[in-house]
Parts: C-alpha cells; sequence; structure tokens
C-alpha cells in the first residue's frame, strides 16, 4: 500500500451506507509548517477509525478540525446529520458551536480541557445536558445518572467534583458528558495516555461495550498503537501532515507497505 507523496489514498468500501462524517482535502498550515496537508476521512456509521503517527505527524490538529475546534485553509466538512450542511466550516461560529455541542463528543487526553474541575462529576455532564434545553433538575440529575452508568461510573461518586478523582475516573466523567446526548461522533484524543495499564484496559473495555451497544461512530487518535488495535476497525498512518497509508487495522498492522509504517509496527514490536 505504498503511495508516493502526491498520491490521495482512497478508504476501503467495505461498507455501503452513507458515510456518517467525510472530510475532503483538509488542509492547515501554521507558519512554516505544513500540519494537515490535503488530507481526506471518511467514517462510517458504527466504525471506529483508528489515526496514528508520532508527534507533529498532524493527527491533533486533524481530531481538532473534527470537533470544530480549528479551522482549516481550506477543506469540505460534512456530518451526517439531520441537517443538510454541505459544509460545516461555511457556518458561523454559534452554528457550527451548536452542530459541536449536539452531534459531536469528545474525550480528551487531558481532562482539564473537558471537565469543569471543581463542580460535581454530575454537573459536568448535565452541563451538556443544559445546551440541549432540558431544566428541569430532576430529568437532569437523571440523565446524567443514566450517562455516568453507561461509563461505568460509580454512583456513589456522582457529586465529587472530577479534582477528587484519579485519571481513570475523569475519564469515564469526560465520556458521559461526551455520550449523554448520543452524537453521531465520538472523538478520542489518547484517552488513554497517562493511565496505569489496569486502568487503560478497563477504559478501553467500556469504549468497546459503549460502542458495540450504541453503535456509535468513533475517531480515536493514539500513538499507542495497541489502542489502535484493540479499539479500530480501520487505520489511517499520518506523517509529516499526510496519510501515507491506511486500511484494515489488520492488515496495515500485521503487512505494512509503507516504510514509515514499518518502523511504527516494528518499533511497537
Amino acid at each position: 500500500m505504498i503511495a508516493p507523496e502526491n498520491v490521495k489514498l482512497a478508504a476501503p468500501q467495505f461498507v455501503t451506507t452513507p458515510p456518517v462524517l467525510t472530510m475532503r482535502n483538509m488542509a492547515k498550515v501554521y507558519g512554516d509548517v505544513v500540519a494537515v496537508d490535503n488530507v481526506d476521512v471518511t467514517a462510517y456509521r458504527g466504525e471506529v477509525l483508528g489515526i496514528v503517527g508520532e508527534s507533529g505527524s498532524g493527527k491533533s490538529t486533524l481530531l481538532r478540525m473534527m470537533n470544530l475546534e480549528e479551522q482549516p485553509d481550506h477543506g469540505n466538512y460534512k456530518l451526517d446529520i439531520k441537517k443538510d450542511i454541505d459544509n460545516l466550516f461555511e457556518l458561523d461560529r454559534f452554528a457550527q458551536r451548536q452542530i459541536q455541542s449536539r452531534h459531536i463528543g469528545i474525550v480528551y487526553q487531558n481532562p482539564h480541557q473537558g471537565l469543569l474541575m471543581k463542580h460535581s462529576s454530575s454537573g459536568n455532564v448535565a452541563e451538556r445536558l443544559l445546551i440541549a434545553g432540558e431544566r428541569s433538575f430532576a430529568v437532569l440529575r437523571e440523565k446524567a445518572s443514566d450517562a455516568l452508568a453507561s461509563s461505568e461510573f460509580p454512583l456513589t461518586r456522582m457529586d465529587a467534583p472530577p479534582i477528587e478523582l484519579s485519571g481513570g475516573m475523569q475519564q469515564r466523567v469526560q465520556l458521559a458528558k461526551a455520550i449523554a446526548l448520543e452524537p453521531e461522533l465520538l472523538l478520542l484524543d489518547e484517552p488513554t495516555t497517562g493511565l496505569d495499564v489496569s486502568v487503560q484496559a478497563l477504559v478501553l473495555d467500556t469504549l468497546k461495550r459503549l460502542q458495540q451497544q450504541r453503535k456509535i461512530t468513533m475517531v480515536i487518535v493514539s500513538h499507542d498503537l495497541g489502542v489502535i488495535r484493540t479499539m479500530a476497525d480501520r487505520v489511517m498512518v499520518m506523517k509529516s501532515g499526510k496519510v501515507v497509508e491506511q486500511g484494515l487495522v489488520d492488515q496495515v498492522f500485521q503487512d505494512p507497505q509503507h516504510p514509515y509504517t514499518q518502523q511504527l509496527v516494528h518499533a511497537k514490536l
């Protein structure tokens, strides 16, 4: 699956349903640094797409663009939601925030980015529900409890602020907040980095169960090939802002074609 630098790689077409996420010709430059270089991304309903690469490969910038946190220099972004919008980047910032809040969930590597650390865990989840217009305290409490339970968070701690919780528990609060409105797309930015191995396994088990039960489309960014192998159906390998190889996870990791992918796989081994 080697491709010259100027050749784009098409995603394997193994399903016929419309994609949930479609990005075309995504590009972002910071000064003299090309962070994302004309990248295409497609993710289907119920699929887990992994994106791997070393620091500076562009994977985190691409994820921020998926979450409408980062505006590209050019590119087209479409989500399969009820509103017929050809390019989310053409919306004004208020409309983008509405899409971001209702249709996209995200779990950050650093919980401080996604949580109000001194507010209660249930309050963090309820904050997202408030965006949808819910104002009943009883309903907010019930729905927050349901979301926390789905993320396997102990409900006896739901009134504890995240600052008092372990890293694994903080990630579960982030996850509960992200899924509270049942988004079409769930983004995961290095969700297990910094966690103990046993805690990593518990978080990944929770993510896999949620994905299987709810058929959520997930995009997970990680430098850890073990996490991608465990979670993803398909993988994109990025280097210097470009996608150098992509395909089914087993196909790419068992028989990597691009020298950079070979380097990543052999380093993991």
